[in-house]
Parts: structure tokens; sequence; C-alpha cells
């Protein structure tokens, strides 16, 4: 990918994950299980402001099946 990625924060990632029909599956502790009706899932570190990092960054958009620019 030569994309470039955003910088995030975990609400801001759960605010895109909901726009596209992922629910909140569960919880345990600050992370967070978010499912799609289609089986995909991922799960979201809440760490309140702080940005999330590059690597989990794509392992999450890599899991949820979305571009990167749905992400911007």
């Amino acid at each position: 990918m030569s994309q470039r990625f955003p910088v995030c924060n975990a609400k801001e990632i759960v605010k895109v994950l909901r726009r596209h029909g992922f629910v909140l599956a569960g919880q345990s502790g600050s992370h967070q299980k978010w499912r799609h009706t289609n089986g995909r899932q991922v799960i979201v570190a809440m760490h309140g402001s702080k940005p999330i990092p590059l690597g989990t960054l794509k392992s999450i958009i890599e899991g949820s099946g979305l571009d990167v620019d749905e992400f911007r």
C-alpha cells in the first residue's frame, strides 16, 4: 500500500466503524470488539485521545475491509 495512513484516535475509528454498520459486540477492559453483520470483526483499544499506532491502525483497516480513505 502506498497510501498515507491518517493519524486518528480510538473515538474517530469507532465513528467510522459505526457509520459502516459495525456494532459493539463486547468489551474486555479497554479493548472493544466491533462486529459487522457479514462477519468482519475488529478490536479497538480505547486509550483516550492518544493516537492509534500505525501498525494497529493498519490491522484495524484490514480487518474491517474498508479503504484507507474512509478513515480520513
